[in-house]
């Protein structure tokens, strides 16, 4: 039996670990063809032989839109076209108001805004003769206080934002554009992203995981902490034929977390 994706050529960003990496998992279970890019080498081309060969790594910065054009620009050589595009990758940017700096700014937006603007931009380039679908992720941070920092908040905000702007901008080229929002997923962003994960023991990073695991599940409605896989599961939906009619949209994947937070801030 065919899979949900069968050859669809995809790009994922920010693929070496976490949500990134289980959404390449997931889609090469799908039978997609994948370029999966991050920053850390060895654990991108360690993933890409594991998952066959139907799956390429390529290091990205994607800070740079060129780094992201020649993303793109390799898939369509590669595969001889592109289907979707996971712009993904991100990270937490810790800061306070009252002495946020200048550089903490242009760093973080760059990351966080500017790599989903040039990923859609330079995706479409390419999709506008076929279609698509192009997936944006976002946060709860960007709907709720206190998910998050001042400035990650509203960078999410405007991720969402430009998700439904583009997609009714796109959408006379068949090319869908979403987000997913996700609550409190248990990854190593939360004890200082894979950079630092990779610093540590396996035995460690399976001690904080489960610590983190029990504490999101207490602060959730459903009676367990949010998964890498429950995102990449939404990420497939959207990528596939399932998502055809759904465009502009901001799919948030949380357990109901920020509702439960709504209520307790109003109650």
């Amino acid at each position: 039996m065919a899979g949900r994706l069968e050859g669809k050529a995809v790009i994922i960003t920010g693929a070496t670990s976490g949500i990134g990496e289980a959404t390449a998992r997931r889609f090469a279970e799908e039978g997609a063809r994948l370029l999966i890019a991050g920053r850390t080498v060895s654990k991108g081309e360690s993933l890409a032989r594991e998952l066959g060969e139907r799956v390429v790594f390529e290091p990205a910065d994607v800070t740079r839109e060129a780094d992201i054009a020649r993303l793109v620009d390799s898939a369509v050589k590669r595969f001889g076209r592109l289907d979707c595009m996971f712009n993904n990758a991100g990270a937490v940017t810790p800061c306070k108001l009252e002495s946020v700096t200048e550089q903490e700014v242009r760093d973080g937006l760059q990351l966080l805004v500017g790599s989903v603007i040039f990923g859609m931009k330079h995706a479409a380039r390419v999709m506008k003769d076929h279609g698509g679908s192009i997936i944006n992720n976002a946060s709860v941070a960007a709907h709720r206080f206190g998910q998050g920092d001042l400035l990650y908040s509203a960078a999410k905000a405007a991720v969402a934002q430009l998700t439904h702007l583009a997609g009714v901008e796109l959408g006379a080229f068949n090319i869908r554009v979403n987000a997913i929002s996700p609550g409190a997923i248990a990854t190593p962003i939360f004890w200082g992203g894979s950079a630092r994960a990779g610093q540590l023991s396996n035995e460690e990073n399976r001690r904080k995981q489960a610590k983190l695991e029990q504490n999101l599940a207490r602060a959730t409605p459903l009676p367990r902490s949010g998964q890498s896989l429950d995102i990449a599961n939404a990420a497939l939906f959207l990528a596939s034929d399932e998502g055809s009619f759904v465009n502009s949209h901001d799919l948030v994947v949380d357990g109901g977390r920020i509702w439960q937070f709504h209520e307790r801030a109003n109650g």
